[in-house]
């Protein structure tokens, strides 16, 4: 050590503590209670009195930790009552409204600004690039994963047909068939329908032309088709997006 031991004595005030606490008087500790018991022995041999536990230790321990009861549902009882659905809250928050630009931070379109179209049933939020502009399709996302900006596209304009729904963008399930063995089962690529097609194209037209109504339509198209990219010494809880 650069210092010798009397030197970091001094150094670091050790002395000061030791002489503010000179003065004061310890606390006695408060007495615990006993868990012995002094008991009378009868015989003139076993020495009069004998030291008895209280409490005495279990003989049985277990070999592994025993989990308590959970309250379950007991299956005898039968409810007769007629169950309501849930309706769980499905906030939308308030920087997202119809036009809104929107950051997508996950999925295979991350990074792309989309523009959001309306919320659906579930709550997801429907978005689209457009397609033709940045490659985005129709697509749901969940709002806790997106950053809302503060540009907007005026979409009052824009018809958005019912039929695009939650239903709609279930994917069926192909059938495997029996005959085939494991190696012979191959994944079909997904590949979206003839309608879906008919409606992306339908929006982005609707699109397009909102955009070309912007009065900075040319940068408006420039600003959905870049990546959204944080380059050195960029913090976005610091940036206003």
């Amino acid at each position: 050590m650069r210092f010798s031991k009397s030197a970091m004595y001094h150094k670091r005030g050790i002395w000061k503590a030791k002489a503010a606490g000179a003065g004061k008087k310890a606390k006695p500790a408060a007495a615990r209670p006993s868990n012995v018991v002094e008991k009378t022995v009868k015989g003139d041999k076993n020495g009069g009195t004998r030291k008895v536990l209280k409490q005495k230790a279990p003989k049985f321990y277990p070999t592994e930790d025993l989990r308590g009861r959970r309250n379950q549902k007991k299956s005898h009882k039968v409810d007769n009552r007629e169950k309501k659905p849930t309706r769980h809250s499905k906030k939308l928050r308030s920087s997202i409204t119809p036009g809104t630009v929107l950051i997508l931070l996950a999925g295979k379109h991350k990074g792309k600004h989309v523009v959001f179209l309306k919320q659906l049933e579930s709550g997801l939020l429907l978005i689209t690039g457009p397609w033709k502009i940045n490659g985005a399709p129709l697509r749901r996302v969940n709002q806790r994963l997106v950053i809302a900006t503060k540009t907007k596209l005026d979409i009052s304009k824009v018809n958005v047909d019912a039929s695009i729904n939650d239903a709609y963008f279930r994917r069926i399930k192909a059938k495997s068939s029996k005959d085939a063995g494991i190696f012979d089962q191959k994944k079909e690529e997904y590949k979206p329908s003839e309608q879906r097609v008919k409606d992306q194209v339908a929006v982005d037209q609707q699109l397009l032309t909102a955009i070309k109504a912007h009065p900075d339509g040319k940068a408006f198209r420039g600003y959905l088709s870049s990546l959204f990219q944080l380059k050195n010494k960029q913090y976005p809880h610091e940036m206003v997006f």
